[in-house]
């Protein structure tokens, strides 16, 4: 999810039986419905529940500690929204086909997806030996 999304959510809008957050406010204009992995649902379980935002944070709060957590961790250029790559990477490393990992990252168009797909050529090569 973009950062946006993460802090705009409502626990009104995850169904915690199902595994899924409902994104009413997407940066495309449309809605959409996100799986949520098994940590994920772990974290929002565990969550102490304080209004009806799921990450009581302000961008500007999140940004400088994400700042100051990079530098502690002696990171040199890492970005948030380096997750968003990674974890679009690892959906399609993990099988899900172009239109199913746009449905989860919110991508209209293959295109736009494609530049944030990262495979690994270890990997890339591993399946091609099989």
């Amino acid at each position: 999810m973009r950062l946006g999304e993460l802090l705009s959510l409502k626990w009104s809008r995850i169904d915690l039986d199902r595994g899924f957050a409902e994104l009413q406010k997407t940066k495309n204009g449309h809605g959409r419905m996100v799986p949520l992995t098994a940590a994920a649902l772990s974290v929002l379980v565990n969550l102490e529940r304080d209004g009806d935002v799921v990450f009581p944070v302000k961008p500007g709060t999140l940004k400088q500690s994400w700042v100051r957590l990079v530098k502690r961790a002696g990171i040199g250029d890492l970005r948030f929204h380096d997750l968003r790559h990674e974890a679009i990477s690892r959906l399609l490393e993990k099988g899900l086909t172009i239109p199913e990992a746009a449905s989860v990252s919110g991508h209209k168009t293959a295109s736009m997806l494609m530049r944030y797909a990262h495979p690994d050529p270890v990997k890339v090569r591993q399946k091609m030996m099989l």
